[in-house]
Order: structure tokens, then C-alpha cells, then sequence
């Protein structure tokens, strides 16, 4: 965001009367962007109620309760009471939830981004009040809503409803989502600066190519605070990596919805750009449809890959059969604290300024009497142990293979004690997390390169043919063949000598398949699109003069079979087919006219084929038997 926006309007009939006049905004140019706005209140008789809603029938419309579970997972399970005891305090506070979509006749999900406002005030009936402004939309654009809220929701506090149809106005006048781009979004008197995550189906860059520049975002959440969401748990990111790449199921346990919700946006942007396809839940309650389904689970039954966060400790009991369950976060919703906790300021350099995380303090396991206790401790007690105190904390059934990267954690960036400070080298300690992870994905997925690559005609080839199948795969034969070859030199150095069996959890997880058919399709488009320009960009007389006369006739019916499927495609306004066509149709010509007499009068027999060959200019013989055009 370039500045800040200036969205206003002023209170009460004012603000009404100027909504009223505004022209209401197109319904298909918004439901680009999003489903809906809304206010929710929490009423101390009622519960939590949807008091304004734009468009005005998007909730009720969509069926299935989607009013009541927007409105119940748009609040915290309960008011903090971390708040300050003030005499009337206010905390705002911004997260981010996913539910099934009720209207989708498929597995669809819709996302709501809240900017929730705790008003504590002795004053007030139970001494305080809530309420929710909510973005909802089927898309996961994480990076837009969340400064889009920064407007809407105080904006929402002092004028009112009316700023929720104001504000769709501006949305509806945006250009169409460009996904994996960069975009200029206009509102007020500024504009949004956002560069969005790829689509669902696009296949990001090459498994062995690494992307030059991480700060593009390769895929979802890739504006997600992987440092502040695991500040106290670093030494386990890579465990939790790992148990991402596989699709273990997890249970992520924090104090508050936006830590929960930035911690499990954080993990499943941790494997860009692989395709996560397991279900998450970036803030989960109880009045989710699917925890009916979960709580019914039986004793011994296999929990199924979902990642979950939670605020609601009755979830440790509750999904007591989750295999991994991380705990998250700080009590305080202000602390900046950094590990240890011994009293000693975060920054270890002079005066607080920025210095370098010391791996002694990181190094849990590292041995001592003290440590050694609390360990058994915490293994004992289990997560349970986290309903007399919060911790933070990974309990986990599954043995990783990665190392941790010590030179990467060597590179992180004390904060100190400033909160300047503190923002500014988040940054720089998210670029180097995110570059890290993001290089040990793309090499992880590297081995599956060769079932992915695309080929170009060899020089002097005809491109008027299909072009060759990609290799099949099959993962026994690719598991040996990887065990022949080893992980390579990056790997190698992270992975531990069991390094295979990660392979085999990913190629039976519900990761690969997904992952591995949207690139193989993409790889088969791309090869399509290069024999494709290689036809078009051949010299189809240079080419046919050193054919016999049999390959002349093949290369003819190549060149009309691709003819008439650029004619289709063209014929659905495909602008880059119609240039095609009349390449092509140039290259029948010529293939027509070199070929003999005989063969010509047969060809024009087909009517169709006659309507093709229309305007053949009178032709030359020329050298080697090719001929040239000459004017009628």
C-alpha cells in the first residue's frame, strides 16, 4: 500500500443517505473478488448475530447454515482475558478462518478474513462487547484482504454498514484477479499494492528450478509470519516441513485466532511450491460441520490428514487420536519475547540492537540437568499439560529425517527491543526462512524432473507430427532408481541416512498424486504449445525439399489434420489461432504444390479439402524440384 487510503464518510444519515445514492456495485464484477461483507455482533442474549451483510442475501442465499458458522468462527471462543484491566481498553485483532462452502456441489471451500474489536469497559453489561467485520470469498488472497480489512473495519466502526457496500463498490471496479501477478488495486485515493498467489492449477515453476526470487510468491500464504508463528519452535520447522510434505494429520494450539490462523497459513506455505492438498483450517470451533465427523472417531481409528487450529482446549480431549500437536504462540497477545526466557532482554547486541540468535539458547535438546527434566516432563504430561499452561511445544508420534539447517538458524536476526526494529527484521529473517524452505522443497522434488520434461523437434526434424509421450512413471522403479542415485549434494547434507523412507511417505501421502498430475498435465500442455510454435515458426519448403515423395504426401495430411484443429480454435475467438491458420494454410499450399499431378487431382476430390486449397496460386517449378510463387 503506497499510502494510507482515505475511504471515508461521515457518520449516521450522511453516510446512509451517500451509500443510497451511490449505484450499487455489478454483482459478477464483485463475486470476482469476494462472496460477501458483514458485521457480526455478539449479542449477550443471542449469541452471535450477522447484523449487516452486503450483498444483503449472500449468507441466507448459499444455504446450509453458512450465516451461523460464518458468525460463530468469526470470534474468539471467548472474550481475552488478556486484555489490560483498564477502565475501558479496546484490542483489535485480525485472523482468518476456512469453511466448506455449502453451495459448491463439490469440496469447496470459502475463506473469511476477520478484523475482530474487544471493547472492555466495566461500564458495559459483563464488562465489555464484541464485534466482527468479515471478508469472505473463494479465494485464498490472504496478502489483499488482509490490508483491505485495515480499511473496512475501523471504517465499519465509525460510520457504520453503510461503509460495507461503499467499500464492495471499490472491489467491483477492480480488473479481474490476475493470480501469480503482481496488481494495482484502486481504492479511495490510493490503491492496494499485492502480488497474488498463483491459481490452484498452475504449476509453478519447474521442480528443478529454483526461483530466483523468494519473495514472489510460488505459493498460498506466502505473506505469513513464519518467524513470529514459530519464533519458539525453530529448531522444529523442519520436523514440520516434513510432516507437511507427507500430510500428517496436525493440531495447532494457540492462545488466540490470529495466532493459530498465522501459524497454519505459516506450515502450508512452508512446502511452496508444492500443491497442498490436504484440508486445513487455519481457526477451527466446535460449530464446524466436520467436528461432529472427528469427535465420532473411534479408539484406534486413523485421524484423517487435516491441519487444524485451535484456540478451544476442549480439543486436546476432544481429538485426543491426533498424532502431532504443536503448540503455539504467547499468552500475551503483545509479548515479543524471543527464547530464552531466563529475564534477559531479546537482544543480545549493546543497547537492544539487532544481533544474532545464539543456537546454545535455541537448543532444546541440548544437555542438562534442568532441560533433561523438563523434557521428560513435557513428554509425559503430553499436550494435556497445556490446560494448566501454555507452551510452546511439538508432541509428535513421527520420527523426521531432516536435519536442522544450523547455517540458516546462524543467520536469523535477534530483534531487540524495539518495535521498529522488531518489524523490519521479521522481514529479513522471513526471506531467509522462506529461501531456505523453499530451496529444500524444490530440491526435494527435483528426482521427479525427468517424468516432466518437455521436448522440442531436433533440428531438421518435421514438427508435423504428435510429439513423444512423457516418460511413464512408476514408483518402484523410481524409488530404485533414486536409491542407485542418491539424494544429491543438498540433500545429503540435511537428511539422515533414512532419507528414502521421506519418498516413500510422500508417494503414498495425499500430497504426491495431485502434486505429480497437475505438473505432468501442465508438462503435456507446454510440449503441445512448443511443437505448436515450432510449426508455425518452420520453413515448410526448406523442410519438404529434402523429403521423398511419400513423406510429401504424409507431411500434407499432418499439416491439414493441425489446419483444421487451428480452424476450431479459432472459430471460439482465439486470436492466436487465426495467425496460426493462415501460417498453416500458406504451408498446405506448399505442401500441395510439390506434390504430383496425379496426387493433386485426387486430393481436390474432397470438397472440404477442396474449400482449403482455394486461391493455390498458380505455381513455378523451381530448384530441386520446389516450387515458387507467382503472381495470377
Amino acid at each position: 500500500m503506497n499510502r494510507i487510503p482515505s475511504v471515508s464518510l461521515r457518520g449516521g444519515a450522511d453516510a446512509d443517505a451517500a451509500a443510497a445514492s451511490a449505484p450499487p456495485p455489478d454483482p459478477a464484477a464483485l463475486a470476482r473478488w469476494a462472496r460477501a461483507f458483514c458485521v457480526i455482533r455478539f449479542d449477550l442474549e443471542r449469541g452471535q448475530l450477522v447484523e449487516a451483510c452486503y450483498p444483503p442475501d449472500a449468507l441466507a442465499a448459499a444455504g446450509g447454515g453458512l450465516d451461523r458458522l460464518v458468525a460463530f468462527s468469526s470470534f474468539p471462543d471467548s472474550m481475552s482475558h488478556h486484555l489490560p484491566r483498564h477502565r475501558s481498553s479496546v484490542h483489535d485483532s485480525l485472523f482468518s478462518f476456512r469453511v466448506p462452502d455449502p453451495s459448491s456441489p463439490r469440496r469447496a471451500f470459502l475463506y473469511g478474513f476477520v478484523f475482530n474489536r474487544q471493547r472492555q469497559d466495566e461500564r458495559l453489561p459483563r464488562g465489555g462487547e464484541q464485534k466482527s467485520v468479515v471478508i469472505l470469498s473463494h479465494a485464498p488472497y490472504s496478502s489483499l484482504f488482509r490490508l483491505l480489512l485495515q480499511i473496512l473495519g475501523p471504517l465499519c466502526f465509525d460510520v457504520g454498514p453503510s461503509a460495507l457496500a461503499m467499500v464492495a463498490s471499490h472491489v467491483a471496479a477492480w480488473p479481474a484477479p490476475a493470480p501469480g501477478r503482481p496488481m494495482e488495486l484502486p481504492i479511495g485515493s490510493a490503491a492496494l499494492r499485492v502480488h497474488l498467489p498463483p491459481a490452484a492449477d498452475d504449476p509453478g515453476p519447474p521442480p528443478a528450478l529454483l526461483p530466483a526470487n523468494p519473495s514472489v510468491p510460488y505459493g498460498l500464504f506466502h505473506d505469513a509470519d513464519l518467524f513470529a508463528a514459530f519464533r519458539g519452535l525453530l529448531l522444529h520447522l523442519w520436523t514440520l516441513w516434513e510432516l507437511m510434505v507427507v500430510g500428517e494429520p496436525v493440531l495447532v494450539v494457540a492462545p488466540s485466532p490470529a495466532q493459530c490462523s498465522e501459524a497454519v497459513a505459516g506450515l502450508v506455505s512452508l512446502v511452496a511450491p508444492l500443491l497442498y492438498s490436504v484440508d486445513y483450517r487455519p481457526y477451527f470451533t466446535i460449530h464446524d460441520p466436520d467436528f461432529a465427523r472427528l469427535n465420532a472417531l473411534a479408539e484406534g481409528e486413523v485421524f484423517p490428514p487435516m491441519v487444524l487450529g485451535v484456540t478451544n482446549l476442549f480439543f486436546l480431549k476432544s481429538l485426543k487420536s491426533i498424532p502431532n500437536v504443536v503448540a503455539v504462540g504467547s499468552p500475551n497477545p503483545n509479548s515479543t519475547r524471543v527464547l530464552p526466557v531466563g529475564g534477559q532482554l531479546p537482544g543480545n547486541g549493546t543497547n537492544g540492537t539487532p544481533g544474532k540468535l545464539k543456537l546454545d539458547k535455541l537448543a532444546i535438546n541440548k544437555f542438562s540437568p534442568t532441560s533433561l527434566l523438563n523434557s521428560i516432563k513435557l513428554r509425559r504430561e503430553g499436550p494435556l499439560s497445556l490446560m494448566t499452561e501454555h507452551k510452546e511445544a511439538l508432541w509428535s508420534t513421527y520420527a523426521p529425517t531432516t536435519k536442522p539447517d544450523t547455517s540458516v538458524l546462524n543467520r536469523l536476526i535477534d530483534a531487540g527491543v524495539s518495535p521498529r526494529i522488531e518489524e523490519s527484521m521479521s522481514v529479513v529473517n522471513n526471506e531467509i526462512l522462506r529461501r531456505h524452505f523453499l530451496e529444500l522443497t524444490t530440491n526435494f522434488l527435483a528426482p521427479f524432473g525427468p517424468y516432466l520434461r518437455t521436448t522440442t523437434p531436433s533440428e531438421g526434424s518435421s514438427p508435423f507430427v504428435d510429439p513423444p509421450l512423457l516418460p511413464p512413471f512408476h514408483a518402484d522403479e523410481f524409488v530404485n532408481g533414486l536409491a542407485a542415485r542418491g539424494p544429491g549434494k543438498f540433500l545429503s547434507k540435511r537428511m539422515r541416512s533414512n532419507w528414502l523412507d521421506l519418498y516413500r511417505r510422500f508417494l503414498e501421502g495425499p500430497n504426491f498424486m495431485p502434486w505429480f498430475r497437475q505438473r505432468r498435465a501442465a508438462a503435456e500442455q507446454e510440449q503441445q504449445r512448443l511443437w505448436r510454435q515450432a510449426r508455425i515458426n518452420v520453413d515448410i519448403e526448406k523442410l519438404m525439399s529434402k523429403m521423398s515423395e511419400l513423406e510429401r504426401i504424409d507431411s500434407f495430411n499432418a499439416v491439414e489434420q493441425y489446419l483444421l484443429r487451428e480452424m476450431e480454435n479459432s472459430g471460439r475467438g482465439n486470436a492466436d489461432s487465426v495467425a496460426a491458420c493462415q501460417k498453416l494454410k500458406e504451408d498446405l499450399q506448399a505442401a500441395f504444390s510439390v506434390l504430383p499431378k496425379d496426387m493433386q487431382q485426387l486430393l481436390l476430390s474432397n470438397p472440404k479439402r477442396a474449400v482449403l486449397l482455394q486461391g493455390v496460386q498458380e505455381k513455378a517449378p523451381g530448384a530441386n524440384g520446389i516450387v515458387t510463387q507467382t503472381s495470377l
